[in-house]
């Protein structure tokens, strides 16, 4: 008899996986014992303090759901908490919204924007064509090309989005390269608050947008993770996405509940597909229960129940709202105070776009070197292309990485974006 252990193992040849570019980073940062570290690469809130934020809505929610003796762990459906999917699908369109008409709109629970995107996309592959070309911004949220790849369809391809001169929206070579995508093209758009850049489009430049998108017969799928974070307002953040969908035309909403309830480690999201025409939608949403069953079965049960307990109650869906509207303030405040520090110390070049960007994220300007640069010497950790997470900013620290960000830019001039 062959001795087992003479004989290499069916796994021995499996290659080590590159870290994630965010989640490694992450690690990193855990593992560094420098007392002043810092941590601008993580993609969510933190108090004025740095530490972890429960919502203090949320926190009551949990607890009474903890004494309700009505509260079980029993499996939700494939598609989800029905009431939390309806919820959700206001939040996003409005409820007045015309595509609940109909019966052009159907939602389903997922695992957070993440899960959206991969349920959505395998529905693309299985129902549009396993040959879709995907468009994604450039630059854009790393997971992105992943998530799209991993749903059986092509390697992604990229539209122009940032003018890294101006520190805004590439919308003439955006309009070019959307206008040179096939028709039935996926076309992925963040709602709001792009990830990495910061820089949304003005409500002039949607319209402009969606003018190619009809013309070209172009899919839309919004990425919308930061509906309310990003302005303070759910209803200002969610206009892109309610402009496209009053304009009648199939699309796809993937939803997150991570950074505007604070709800990281739940994963609670949603997704939605709305069609141009009506009488489709049990077909398919049996369809999408389909994909869910096969991936994950059915998605988690207590998050889900946070988050509608919130949404469907008028008192605390206001408490959420000032919520958001603080931590908004937050990263605003924290913009304000890195560029004022900037140039308080004389940092080479035009800091004004931390300012003008929204949302949780800066794209700063700075290169992979000068990154690099500021985590060896300083313990100041982001992500390479130098986005930065204004949340991790504090008081105590904001002049602590002005002044690493200018040894950086002093130290390593060649490629620095003095025109921004």
């Amino acid at each position: 008899m062959q001795d087992s252990k003479s004989t290499p193992s069916l796994f021995s040849t499996v290659p080590t996986a590159p870290p994630d570019a965010i989640l490694g980073l992450n690690t990193q940062h855990r593992s560094d014992t420098f007392t002043k570290k810092v941590n601008l690469g993580v993609g969510a809130y933190r108090t004025a303090e740095g530490e972890p934020y429960v919502l203090p809505v949320v926190r009551r929610v949990e607890q009474a759901l903890a004494k309700d003796p009505s509260t079980t762990h029993e499996y939700l459906p494939q598609d989800g908490l029905k009431h939390f999917c309806d919820l959700s699908a206001k939040l996003i369109l409005g409820a007045d919204s015309p595509a609940f008409t109909n019966d052009r709109t159907v939602t389903v629970q997922a695992l957070s924007g993440t899960g959206a995107l991969r349920v959505g996309f395998t529905f693309v592959a299985r129902f549009l064509s396993e040959e879709t070309a995907v468009y994604i911004p450039k630059p854009s949220w790393s997971n992105h090309k992943n998530v799209v790849v991993q749903s059986g369809l092509p390697p992604t391809k990229e539209y122009r989005y940032f003018d890294y001169g101006t520190g805004a929206v590439d919308l003439e070579g955006m309009i070019e390269d959307l206008r040179a995508a096939p028709a039935g093209s996926v076309v992925l758009l963040h709602g709001c608050a792009h990830n990495p850049t910061g820089a949304d489009p003005t409500k002039d430049q949607w319209e402009h947008i969606l003018q190619v998108v009809q013309e070209g017969k172009l899919v839309p799928f919004f990425d919308n993770a930061y509906q309310g974070f990003a302005s303070g307002s759910l209803e200002e953040d969610a206009w892109s996405v309610r402009r496209f969908v009053k304009a009648g035309i199939d699309m796809l909403v993937g939803q997150s509940y991570a950074k505007n309830m604070g709800l990281y480690g739940e994963r609670v999201g949603a997704l939605t597909v709305i069609s141009s025409e009506g009488g489709n939608g049990e077909a398919i949403r049996s369809q999408l229960k389909a994909i869910i069953r096969a991936m994950y079965s059915n998605p988690p049960k207590h998050g889900a129940m946070v988050a509608a307990s919130i949404l469907g109650d008028g008192d605390m869906f206001a408490e959420w709202e000032g919520e958001l509207r603080k931590m908004a303030d937050r990263i605003r405040d924290m913009r304000e105070k890195l560029r004022a520090a900037l140039i308080k110390n004389g940092t080479p070049g035009n800091w004004d776009h931390i300012v003008k960007q929204i949302g949780m994220f800066s794209f700063t300007g700075l290169t992979a070197a000068q990154v690099e640069f500021m985590k060896n010497k300083y313990h100041i950790y982001m992500t390479s292309n130098g986005r930065i997470s204004m949340a991790g900013l504090t008081n105590y620290t904001v002049e602590y990485v002005a002044d690493a960000m200018k040894d950086a830019v002093v130290s390593l001039k060649k490629g620095v974006l003095h025109n921004m």
